[in-house]
């Protein structure tokens, strides 16, 4: 089988795609924490507003948020990765029946498309010669799919990060919320949660090259006007159930 540098045309590219992907996977995982983070203090401060006395009801409503919220996001992505694989794989078959049956008008397709990236005619016809004797196929899925035609994202991969880096975001508010701090439980937690955006807005930013400064500030304001709205709906319901 062909390396994968006889394979690419352009060297470290395809080095640079799995890079960033690993990036994106990354990325997501501090996404799937941020919104762990999020959903899970909305929940726990609007129970510990309404009965802030109530510590099995805090951690009842913590721990139902923590495992639905990690379930839904693992679902979410394995269905997300699944669908996006599956259209991978027939785009990949529908490619191989091209080049059986057309192979000639396959090869002109694939010197056309670096014609496009620059190449000359004669250079990009002498390109896609060469890549076709190697692996046609290949030279077809990663130059006009951007597809590893070997290498398909696994969505049980996919569910199961999501599921860990949600629940491991979770556990900040959940944890600091419980501790036995009395009347000032609420604030504890809020803290721990802004500290906790903190972190996840600065590495996402950092991640994606964006300036870290505004998406700290979307992330913090975010978080708080979440744990603010749930707060002031569980100290109505708290007056309310008074």
């Amino acid at each position: 089988m062909a390396s994968r540098s006889t394979k690419n045309p352009h060297p470290g590219e395809t080095h640079t795609q799995n890079i960033g992907q690993r990036l994106n996977w990354l990325r997501a995982g501090v996404l799937g924490a941020n919104d762990g983070i999020v959903s899970t203090a909305g929940v726990v401060i609007g129970v510990a507003a309404a009965t802030p006395a109530n510590v099995i009801a805090i951690a009842t409503a913590g721990i139902a948020a923590v495992v639905a919220g990690a379930f839904s996001m693992a679902g979410g992505e394995y269905v997300s990765v699944s669908t996006q694989r599956d259209t991978e794989r027939a785009l990949i078959a529908k490619e191989e029946w091209e080049l059986e049956t057309m192979p000639e008008e396959e090869l002109e397709e694939l010197a056309d498309l670096y014609r496009q990236r620059g190449l000359s005619d004669e250079l990009a016809h002498q390109v896609a010669a060469e890549l076709t004797a190697k692996d046609a196929l290949a030279a077809h899925a990663e130059v006009e799919l951007g597809i590893d035609h070997e290498e398909f994202t696994s969505p049980w991969s996919a569910a199961v990060s999501s599921f860990v880096a949600f629940a491991a975001g979770a556990l900040i508010p959940l944890v600091m919320i419980l501790l036995p701090v009395g009347e000032h439980r609420v604030w504890v937690a809020a803290v721990a949660v802004v500290i906790g955006l903190f972190f996840t807005g600065w590495i996402s930013a950092a991640l994606g090259g964006a300036p870290r400064g505004r998406a700290i500030l979307r992330n913090v304001t975010m978080g708080s006007a979440t744990m603010i709205a749930t707060y002031l709906i569980g100290v109505l319901f708290g007056v309310a159930i008074g």
